[in-house]
């Protein structure tokens, strides 16, 4: 019996405006030439609204050192966790105490006890239930993370459970008048958010058909997240759609061909908006029609770059419209460089 996505939660930080972010923190952060590029990437960033667990219009932490952060991340990840894992519990109808594996993915922040201990035991999981934590896969995470509770599912005949939280707002980095492009463009694009999956075998739902993923490790330099004194400092290559361009058609048709689907039969495309280009390049790769990734666009949108829970929120957002699409391609994108893709059909009865 295969592995069914029976219920999504999601959860955010309370919003702010991108415009208000420029204008009353991010305009005085940078200086000088800084300052002139800072407002062209803000302005052409796709974003309108993102959420902040630590705003930088009430709290700058760009001077915090990482131990301060990560205190700080425990106490905000917690009621955002939670949040959405009662909501995906709740539209599956699974109790938290059948939950046979809770999986978390997070690169924003590390404790021990961490999420996965904390909210076992507040969610009420059973003393029995297996861990798995994922930390460090970045924006790419949700996709291997619902490999392995979807196995999980597959082998054992129990719901397995996946929670993605990320807090980027933890790690505005220092201003300087150094025009870094690559501060920039992730001071302008992420955010944080929570997103929840149940998954349990067989019944009515988006049936899990396949995961793969391709790691290009000679372009590995291309996307970091480093950990530094004063929190995690993302890099990111101008470079990275070229990569994406070179591997993506492959992927995904090896993908469908194994189940033998082609592009053309899918009418739903869920991609991780890590920025307008990366949307652009899979749709020019994959000659999609041109409102093929509005959903990826409004989610960009609405909640800006949220690493790991983003190609979730985009996913609930397909399965929200009056009519859900039947076959739904996921892509993410991160370190390595890696690009990872996976099948969902809908089945009726399992």
């Amino acid at each position: 019996m295969g592995a069914v996505v029976a219920g999504l939660g999601t959860s955010f930080p309370p919003q702010a405006d991108q415009d208000t972010l420029w204008r009353d923190y991010f305009e005085k952060h940078y200086t000088g030439a800084a300052q002139s590029l800072a407002r062209r990437i803000f302005a052409h960033s796709g974003v309108r609204t993102r959420s902040a667990a630590v705003s930088p219009l009430l709290e700058d932490v760009s001077g915090w050192s990482t131990e301060r952060r990560m205190r700080r991340y425990q106490v905000e990840a917690m009621p955002l966790g939670k949040e959405a894992v009662a909501r995906a519990l709740t539209e599956s109808g699974v109790a938290a105490d059948e939950i046979g594996l809770f999986a978390v993915c997070s690169c924003t922040g590390y404790a021990t006890p961490g999420l996965d201990i904390m909210l076992a035991r507040d969610m009420g999981m059973s003393p029995s239930v297996q861990r798995l934590f994922v930390g460090h896969m970045g924006c790419y995470a949700a996709l291997p993370g619902l490999g392995a509770v979807s196995d999980f599912v597959a082998a054992r005949g129990r719901p397995a459970l996946l929670l993605c939280a990320e807090l980027t707002s933890l790690h505005i980095q220092p201003p300087g008048a150094r025009a870094d492009t690559q501060q920039i463009v992730a001071h302008a694009l992420f955010s944080d958010a929570a997103a929840a999956v149940v998954v349990r075998p067989g019944g009515r739902g988006y049936a899990v058909r396949e995961v793969a993923a391709v790691t290009d490790t000679s372009t590995a330099d291309h996307m970091t997240w480093e950990m530094t004194d004063l929190g995690f400092r993302m890099g990111l290559s101008p470079r990275v759609p070229n990569v994406l361009a070179l591997h993506v058609r492959g992927l995904v048709d090896g993908l469908l061909g194994r189940h033998g689907l082609t592009v053309a039969d899918v009418d739903g495309w869920a991609v991780h908006p890590g920025g307008p280009r990366i949307l652009s390049t899979v749709e020019e790769q994959l000659a999609l029609p041109p409102d093929a990734l509005d959903a990826s666009k409004a989610t960009l949108a609405a909640h800006g770059n949220c690493s790991s829970p983003t190609v979730l929120l985009v996913l609930d957002a397909l399965r929200s419209r009056p009519e859900p699409p039947r076959s739904i391609v996921m892509l993410a994108f991160g370190p390595g460089l890696t690009l990872y893709a996976t099948l969902l059909g809908w089945d009726e009865a399992g």
